[in-house]
């Protein structure tokens, strides 16, 4: 049996749930069921399609799924909607899914999603499972909350708000662009001190514009702060930005629009298992997008978290005359 015949005998053996989040991506959620759900019944598999209007409605139908003995269920948003599920299902040892009908959905580009819905369905039916790590944040409020992709302080947080709000309807990356422009009015670059426990690493302090911990190479639909992050590499990629000015942002976006590249000379980067992030002031964090409290935080990977269902990886072309022995796996490296 292949991988793929695996993954298709494990949603045919109970009913599959699948979230559905009303509101992501302006309502593209609702544009896509139809043809979705015709594609669940075309590989026989049996799926009970939920919308819900929040996460919490989410989390309640998530726990409630799982506890009727539910093994696979897929977030169909974006990487707020699939944050929501993880966090229930975080250690119940189920399979889940993602189906990218959000205005980011960077997770589900890191594990080579297409960024078409119903495109995305056919891979994961097709798929094999697949265990990716989460990151754990720990607020000053003393919420612990899961996130997938990326997460921060500073500007990017501030937008945040924006992104899930005024400019929520905005296309793709325009509505992090535009987002990030409003939040640009008035804002004012902050103190921050980022600590690397149990690490032989120099604490850092800076005045920042934005300071990122992110599992995926992406956020905001395709803004690359992280290129080198993996969803297995067991690390947290800490990307801190420094004040570069008004004017210094604004140079950057032509680029950023394009090509999604940060290119600056006053970004630094770190691959760590953990980060404390300090302000003088309280200061808001978001992780995929949502607000999860301020700081101080402390920010770990939590490796292996969970299980999901993402295209079989592309069969590894040989060389001629090669030995057709895969290459010695790289341990990542913990760099300052």
């Amino acid at each position: 049996m292949t991988d793929s015949e695996g993954t298709l005998s494990i949603l045919r053996e109970s009913t599959v749930t699948v979230f559905v989040n009303s509101v992501a991506g302006g309502g593209r959620a609702r544009f896509y069921l139809t043809q979705i759900q015709k594609l669940f019944e075309s590989f026989h598999v049996h799926a009970q399609f939920v919308v819900t209007e929040s996460s919490l409605e989410l989390e309640s139908s998530a726990r409630k799924a799982i506890s009727q003995g539910r093994r696979a269920l897929f977030a169909m948003g974006g990487d707020g909607t699939f944050q929501a599920l993880a966090n229930t299902a975080f250690g119940a040892g189920v399979f889940l899914g993602v189906l990218p009908v959000g205005g980011g959905n960077d997770f589900a580009a890191s594990l080579g999603l297409p960024d078409d819905p119903l495109k995305a369905a056919d891979a994961i039916l097709r798929g094999e499972p697949r265990f990716v790590d989460l990151l754990r944040v720990r607020t000053d409020e003393g919420r612990i909350r899961l996130y997938a992709g990326g997460g921060g302080i500073g500007l990017d947080a501030q937008a945040a708000r924006y992104a899930s709000g005024t400019y929520r309807r905005f296309p793709g990356r325009s509505r992090y662009i535009a987002s990030a422009l409003r939040a640009l009015v008035g804002f004012v670059p902050f103190e921050v001190r980022v600590d690397f426990p149990g690490s032989d690493l120099i604490p850092e302090e800076a005045k920042a514009l934005v300071v990122a911990a992110l599992k995926t190479p992406t956020y905001g639909a395709g803004l690359r702060l992280a290129p080198g992050a993996t969803l297995e590499d067991g690390l947290v990629h800490v990307v801190l930005i420094e004040d570069i000015g008004t004017i210094g942002v604004l140079r950057l976006l032509p680029r950023l629009m394009g090509s999604g590249e940060l290119r600056t000379s006053r970004v630094k980067r770190w691959q760590v298992r953990k980060v404390r992030l300090t302000t003088p002031k309280p200061t808001m964090f978001h992780g995929d997008g949502e607000i999860l409290g301020s700081t101080p935080v402390e920010i770990e990977v939590v490796p292996r978290a969970l299980q999901v269902l993402a295209p079989a990886p592309p069969l590894m072309s040989l060389p001629v005359g090669g030995t057709g022995k895969l290459p010695p796996r790289q341990l990542p490296r913990i760099t300052e």
